[in-house]
């Protein structure tokens, strides 16, 4: 199977000042936060160029970068962080329970076995392909980070909302003023694993604990926020309420 190259694609304004770069099916989001940019999850290492292209073309340079936050420390979310910590002096925020995985990004372990669940479910084997051709297999880890606990002390000040069961330190961002939650891996519109489409959790392939992850969608409702900004897939503006609803039938949980 020949498969294409990664494209970036710069989605504006999926929420009030807050822009999708969507590459190889996975997400980094821009926060304009006044004359200062804030950047959530930093994809895999073929977003770099794409990156670059996004700040310039919403006005701003490198050095106004004010943070990267990460949801959580998956390979397919730390993918150039420490490029960004390396050559823009980026600091990079992400919670302690999530700190090593970060550094170490292929470290973690799955409730359920990758490459057993990939072989039973075609309908990952595009995305997954893409992911690869995009640096899945080659992330270098970023140790040197902050600590993503406190609202006080984390540029932009989202509220922090802890949501494990995907990995055990991750968390979801939550920008009041803008309406709007990016939900990492907690909730996603594609599962790039099994290539199924609309609010979900993340296959069991990828997942540390699938119900602590379900459980852990109630604290996304605890926003109301009208605009889901996934890990996967594109955005959702018909409410955290509606998605998590049906994240949770796709589970077998409603």
């Amino acid at each position: 199977m020949v498969l294409p190259t990664p494209r970036g694609s710069l989605f504006r304004d999926v929420a009030d000042g807050i822009h999708r770069l969507e590459v190889a099916h996975t997400n980094t989001y821009l926060v304009e936060t006044g004359d200062r940019l804030l950047v959530v999850d930093a994809g895999l290492p073929a977003a770099w160029p794409h990156l670059v292209v996004a700040v310039r073309d919403l006005g701003y340079r490198p050095a106004d970068v004010e943070a990267l936050l990460l949801t959580h420390g998956h390979f397919d979310h730390v993918g150039t962080a420490a490029r960004m910590h390396e050559d823009w002096g980026t600091p990079v925020y992400v919670h302690p329970g999530d700190r090593q995985l970060a550094a170490h990004p292929y470290s973690y372990r799955p409730q359920t076995n990758r490459l057993g669940f990939v072989a039973t479910h075609p309908g990952g084997l595009l995305p997954l392909g893409r992911m690869l051709l995009a640096g899945a297999a080659t992330v270098t880890g970023v140790s040197d980070t902050e600590s993503l606990e406190s609202r006080a002390e984390v540029p932009g000040s989202p509220w922090i909302i802890e949501t494990p069961g995907h990995t055990d330190g991750h968390v979801a961002l939550h920008f009041a003023d803008r309406d709007a939650v990016i939900a990492g891996d907690a909730l996603v519109t594609l599962d790039p694993y099994t290539g199924g489409i609309g609010p979900r959790v993340v296959a069991p392939a990828a997942t540390s604990d699938v119900p602590i992850a379900v459980a852990s969608l109630d604290r996304l409702v605890d926003t109301e926020a009208k605009h889901v900004l996934p890990g996967h897939g594109p955005a959702w503006s018909l409410g955290v309420r509606a998605a998590v609803a049906q994240a949770r039938r796709a589970a077998g949980a409603a």
